[in-house]
């Protein structure tokens, strides 16, 4: 097949061609979603790539691997990710579709009480 036959998966898709999704394609869509919610979560945190390997226990790299899609933890790297994180990691496979959340942890409650620098004066 040369160039000018070939077809992106996308475009079948839109022609309505059936697109058959190999495992590994499905595979690929996993890590690289993964990758994304730990690179959003950390961005939002505002912590560098080396700060969040510091508190996982784990090299500036790997995380640049993981937020690349270029590998796939295993659970106690997930769960060590979602610690240093500060959030709990949710994740939904369904049909070859994946999505990856982190839910920021409930900070403590914003303090309500009023300050004793009071200024009004008693009558």
């Amino acid at each position: 097949m040369n160039h000018s036959q070939w077809k992106t998966r996308r475009t079948k898709k839109l022609s309505g061609e059936e697109v058959k999704e190999t495992p590994s394609y499905i595979e690929a869509g996993h890590a690289l979603a993964l990758g994304q919610a730990v690179h959003d979560r950390r961005v939002a945190l505002g912590i560098s790539q080396a700060e969040l390997a510091r508190r996982a226990g784990m090299t500036q790299p790997q995380v640049s691997n993981i937020e690349g899609g270029d590998s796939v933890p295993t659970l106690p790297l997930l769960t060590r990710l979602a610690i240093a994180l500060e959030a709990s990691l949710t994740i939904r496979l369904d049909d070859g579709d994946s999505n990856f959340a982190f839910a920021p942890h409930r900070g403590p409650a914003p303090d309500t009480s009023r300050s004793n620098d009071d200024t009004s004066s008693a009558a």
